[in-house]
């Protein structure tokens, strides 16, 4: 009958209808209030039941559709609110914690100390017990206390860190918080999808030490990742080898450093180096197989349980002792929940469409992890799946290539098939979500996909068992890196565009699809210039005499962007966050990418301090910047670093002025005689007066109130600004009221770290701004704030605002 829906049919609205229902979930700003998740519930199951009778038909399937999508959208509400509230209750943030637990994975030991997740058994505030989150991030470092002290309580672990121990310790801990920018990494999703209530570290106090209370109170799994990194590291001089034998086997990403990964991705084979789905799946396959040749060798198996249905169940068992081997990341996971549908379908008898087990496959990993559909991995994993099958052409029954020679040609041509439709179909969507593609991908693949699946990844597992063949793995990771190096140093190895608007994006993705489909050869010629907004989108930029600025979010540091219509400024460049990692890296350069900024005309470093410079040495690696301007001392290794990129070097001067655009600078500190006479850095930063048409900025580094004294008394009339940095964060040893007074802003930005150790910025400063009527917005509260060409004011904590974001009114309400 013509209004009759198929099982097919059906299936496809009800897989369709359960993601968007998790999907629209996942869009929410808020949770929403308890007792209109229950309505909801309960409408759920009622559509459901009242469309069960008439299912086949398209009424009773638009019910239940709809029913199962608010069964999903209340589902993962449900869980959402679990997660919410495990979080650490605000009133236990800085206090000292005594916490016996247990360490639940790898550690990650820097040169600054070693981080861990920690599974409290028990918590107690100054003797009392208080509820702390089932799941703790923290670090164990050598340095300065929170205050800044040198007291000894920060002095790292006395022994090696393990996987396994129980531990008393003396924390101070923080509700999830991470930087926010535009098209930045969230890191508080990442927290919250890993059911990290909390982080903090360790404290080393007299009366309270760290004591190790058991070596192996649990996590066996952990403990043999432990061992086997032990050993691999022991066996295997070659760091870079090493590390990338331990991402293979036990799924330790942090054992590849910054510059391998660097590499990996100018090279397209990332995705090669973790334990991705192609491994996990190919690892089943393997064993599968085996299992299923020894069955057959048996002359009763088979009777019992058929070869083929032992094997696929024999491959799913492996596929989850891999996983879990690697540490049961959500890329490892997400295939094994795939591997696992088709395995029972399989056994259930039934042969459904491939695009309909790929659909079971998204609901079953989304049952599991909703937020599963917010990682790029996902996409890319079902999206490569889909056009593998959409693009296979027609064969009309053809035989199977006689003869063991054809039948190797098939499957090379199969396999160089399925890297073209990888490399054509997935370039899209890598630049809809990282806005960089590799140009050299497809060649480096042809070499490294079979190396790394078929004998590197063998080696690396066979090797828990015969530590020898590490030494062979190592052998061939080496000469691959060799040859990824050499393939790197080409001119345009790795195309990077800027965001690209909603429309260039859909434009792009159905040039993909439009190149691989089986379709006339004049349709997918359109897929050329189906692509190129995507991959040169437009940007826009300010018109003439117009400035854009951008406040970024780097935590407890300085880093603001400056653009006029043809030409580029930044002011400092954020803190160092560790000997391994820095602003520069983690937040600017992703965010000068996504801006689709390729050069930088002038760096501006204001002055020495690290939360200012510290992300410097990054900026002139990774972008071309045309001059640096600075009030750095002539033997500071970053001057260093310039003279060897050629990047002239101008030493900041009151009086120095110059015109872009229509957009005038003026630096209006420091003079030759503060050079003579500074004391101490912060005397000495750089002051940038940005004036455009319709509005005006002061950038003022850390000057302190003698410098504002002496900018009063020099001229006063030229400090007036719209848009004020707040000098030194926040200070008290800035912001007084007659420098207030003067620049009369509109807005003050503050750019500091969520609960700094500094105490910035201090409640009488803000009060200080407050009282004269400056409107003060701090980026730990904002995000990234931006001041469009066009006036407008955006902050991005606000205008991305997630209910797992912190200060949501679902996560615990606004930043104290």
């Amino acid at each position: 009958m013509g209004g009759q829906l198929g099982p097919a049919a059906r299936g496809l609205s009800l897989a369709a209808a359960w993601l968007g229902g998790v999907a629209w979930q996942l869009q929410q700003a808020t949770l929403w209030p308890i007792e209109t998740i229950a309505l909801a519930a309960v409408a759920a199951l009622a559509l459901t039941a009242l469309a069960w009778p008439w299912r086949r038909g398209w009424p009773g399937a638009l019910l239940m559709a709809l029913g199962v999508a608010l069964l999903a959208f209340t589902s993962t509400h449900w869980r959402a609110e679990l997660r919410l509230a495990d979080r650490l209750p605000a009133a236990l943030e800085g206090q000292d914690i005594v916490i016996v637990g247990t360490v639940a994975e790898l550690p990650r030991t820097g040169l600054t100390g070693t981080r861990f997740v920690l599974e409290p058994e028990q918590a107690l505030l100054r003797g009392a017990p208080v509820r702390v989150p089932q799941k703790l991030s923290l670090g164990w470092y050598r340095g300065p206390d929170e205050d800044g002290s040198l007291s000894g309580s920060l002095s790292g672990p006395a022994e090696e860190l393990r996987a396994g121990q129980r531990w008393r310790l003396t924390v101070r801990l923080r509700q999830p918080h991470g930087t926010l920018n535009p098209h930045g990494f969230d890191l508080e999703l990442w927290a919250f999808e890993r059911g990290l209530g909390a982080s903090g570290y360790v404290r080393a106090r007299p009366d309270s030490p760290p004591q190790k209370l058991a070596e192996a109170a649990g996590h066996p799994v952990e403990r043999l990742r432990q061992r086997v990194r032990d050993a691999l590291v022991q066996r295997v001089s070659d760091a870079a080898a090493a590390g990338v034998l331990a991402a293979l086997a036990i799924g330790d990403q942090a054992a590849i450093d910054r510059e391998g990964w660097d590499l990996f991705r100018i090279t397209g084979v990332a995705h090669l180096m973790s334990i991705s789905g192609l491994h996990v799946t190919m690892f089943a396959w393997l064993f599968g197989a085996l299992v299923g040749r020894l069955w057959r060798l048996h002359p009763r198996l088979p009777l019992w349980l058929p070869a083929p249905m032992a094997a696929r169940w024999a491959g799913l068992a492996a596929a989850a002792g891999y996983a879990l081997l690697a540490g049961w990341g959500v890329p490892a996971q997400r295939t094994v929940w795939m591997i696992a549908v088709v395995v029972v379908l399989r056994s259930a008898g039934l042969r459904w469409p491939l695009h309909l087990v790929l659909l079971a496959a998204a609901v079953v990993v989304t049952l599991a992890d909703p937020w599963a559909l917010l990682q790029p991995g996902f996409w890319l994993s079902f999206v490569a799946v889909g056009l593998l099958v959409a693009s296979e052409p027609v064969h009309g029954g053809r035989l199977p290539a006689p003869g063991w020679r054809a039948r190797l040609l098939d499957t090379l041509g199969a396999g160089l098939r399925t890297q073209v439709v990888a490399t054509v179909g997935l370039a899209p969507l890598t630049l809809v979500f990282f806005q960089q593609v590799s140009l050299l991908g497809f060649v480096a693949n042809l070499v490294a996909i079979p190396l790394v699946t078929l004998l590197i990844t063998p080696l690396a597992l066979a090797g828990v068992l015969l530590p020898p063949l590490w030494s062979l793995g190592a052998a061939l990771v080496t000469g691959l890196m060799g040859g990824l190096q050499w393939l790197a140093a080409w001119p345009l190895a790795l195309w990077t565009a800027a965001v690209a608007p909603p429309w260039a994006m859909a434009s792009g993705l159905l040039a993909g699809a439009l190149a691989l489909l089986p379709l006339p050869w004049k349709l997918r010629l359109l897929a050329l210039p189906l692509l190129l907004p995507l991959l040169a989108p437009p940007v826009p930029r300010p018109a003439e005499g117009q400035f854009e600025l951008l406040a970024a979010d780097v935590g407890q540091g300085t880093a603001v962007l400056l653009r006029t219509r043809r030409h580029l400024l930044l002011f400092d460049t954020g803190p160092a966050y560790s000997p391994e990692a820095d602003a520069g890296g983690r937040v600017l350069l992703p965010l000068l990418r996504a801006r689709g900024e390729t050069q930088m005309d002038v760096l501006m470093l204001s002055h020495r301090d690290s939360d200012h410079v510290g992300g410097a040495a990054s900026v002139l690696a990774g972008v071309p910047v045309r001059q640096l301007a600075s009030s750095l001392a002539n033997d500071h290794p970053l001057l260093a670093n310039a003279d060897s990129r050629g990047v002239p070097h101008q030493r900041c001067l009151a009086g120095q002025a110059w015109q872009w655009d229509g957009v005038r600078f003026e630096v209006l500190h420091p003079t030759q005689a503060d050079y003579a006479s500074a004391s101490k850095p912060n005397a000495l930063s750089c002051v940038l007066r940005v004036q455009g048409s319709s509005a005006s900025a002061l950038l003022t580094g850390d000057i302190e109130a003698a410098q504002e004294a002496a900018l009063l008394q020099r001229s006063p009339d030229a400090l007036r600004a719209d848009v004020l940095l707040v000098p030194h964060h926040g200070s008290r040893t800035s912001s007084t009221s007659g420098f207030i007074a003067a620049v009369a802003p509109r807005v003050a930005v503050v750019q500091a770290a969520y609960r700094s150790r500094f105490g910035h910025p201090a409640p009488d400063v803000v009060a200080r701004y407050e009282g004269q009527g400056v409107r003060v917005l701090r980026s730990d509260r904002c995000g990234a704030w931006t001041l469009t060409a066009a006036g407008f004011e955006l902050c991005e904590r606000r205008a991305t605002q997630r209910y797992w974001h912190h200060g949501s009114p679902s996560s615990g309400g606004a930043v104290p």
